[in-house]
């Protein structure tokens, strides 16, 4: 695929004014206050596996609105005190699939928590596990415009709000050192993570990869790629719905929400990526207040770094752990 996206002397400068409704604090303080007010204590159960050197964790918590949300808790086998930790979260479609398929935390020495995805789980890798309780209004296929007739109803704001609760469980864990709690994840996962940075203090770091649902005005109609179309689509039937479509993706514009972090960050950017354009990652990065280095891949599309970025991660997220560690 050609470049379509601005060179990258101007994406590292990049710096949109991007849509921020007034009472976008009070909105998400609301939010994860009555998420916390519905918790309930969660179900953390040992499972039997085929894995010799990890224990694994069936774990169920309370998420948006108390929702029952799973995951897998993996924890390296013979460890002692508390670890540092690692929460990651979905790509858009996937759920938590199987405890072996996400070895390489564990096998770095973290405690690792997969977050599965409400809803999702059904449209690649080995399935999730985790209903969306919640109804929603008209709304295309697929999950962007679930519920985006208000802020309140948007189906980001109970992914958000799972997030957060996972990183409060996970710190209440009593094999998990809770100063030293890092999130990330690839695409969606990324967004997710970004999201979580902006709303969860006192995080290590933060590692989104190739983040989505940054920058809603510039990549809605700006690439032809899913799952961005999807409001493309619901638009063209909406016709009257834009102003307000893009009042409500403003509360969960990841953009917004860099600008609040505090943690270090690494992103990774791919500058041929179709899916999450170049200029929407460099919008986060560029807006993210707690730090952020960046890895760019020039001829990737959306794959990104894979296997190489994740060495680049384990190196970068040991130096911040040691940091911590430090007298």
């Amino acid at each position: 695929m050609p470049r379509f996206d601005l060179p990258l002397e101007e994406l590292t400068a990049y710096r949109p004014q991007v849509a921020e409704p007034s009472d976008f604090d009070s909105f998400w303080a609301r939010t994860i206050s009555d998420a916390r007010a519905a918790s309930w204590v969660p179900r953390v159960e040992r499972v039997k596996s085929a894995l010799t050197g990890v224990e694994v964790h069936d774990v169920e918590f309370a998420g948006f609105a108390g929702d029952p949300i799973r995951a897998w808790y993996l924890v390296p086998s013979n460890s002692v005190g508390r670890l540092p930790t690692v929460v990651e979260f979905n790509g858009y479609g996937g759920g938590r699939g199987r405890p072996h398929e996400r070895l390489a935390w564990v096998s770095a020495g973290y405690a690792y928590l997969l977050m599965d995805t409400r809803g999702q789980g059904s449209a690649w890798g080995s399935g999730g596990d985790t209903a969306d309780p919640q109804g929603a209004g008209p709304s295309a296929p697929g999950y962007m415009t679930r519920g985006i007739e208000s802020p309140d109803t948007y189906f980001y704001r109970r992914v958000f709000t799972d997030a957060v609760r996972a990183v409060d469980v996970v710190r209440g864990f009593d094999r998990v050192d809770p100063e030293r709690v890092a999130v990330t994840g690839g695409s969606q996962g990324g967004g997710i993570a970004l999201a979580v940075a902006g709303l969860e203090p006192d995080l290590a770091a933060a590692m989104p990869d190739v983040p989505f649902l940054s920058h809603f005005e510039r990549a809605v109609g700006f690439t032809g790629e899913d799952p961005y179309q999807e409001i493309v689509r619901y638009l063209a039937v909406h016709r009257d719905a834009v102003e307000r479509t893009f009042q409500t993706l403003s509360y969960f514009d990841v953009v917004n929400l860099a600008k609040r972090s505090t943690a270090p960050a690494l992103f990774s950017v791919a500058l041929l990526d179709p899916i999450c354009p170049p200029s929407t990652v460099f919008a986060a990065s560029n807006a993210y207040a707690g730090g952020a280095d960046v890895e760019v891949y020039r001829f990737n599309q959306h794959e990104g770094g894979e296997g190489y970025h994740w060495e680049r991660q384990a190196t970068w997220l040991a130096d911040r752990i040691e940091k911590l560690d430090r007298p």
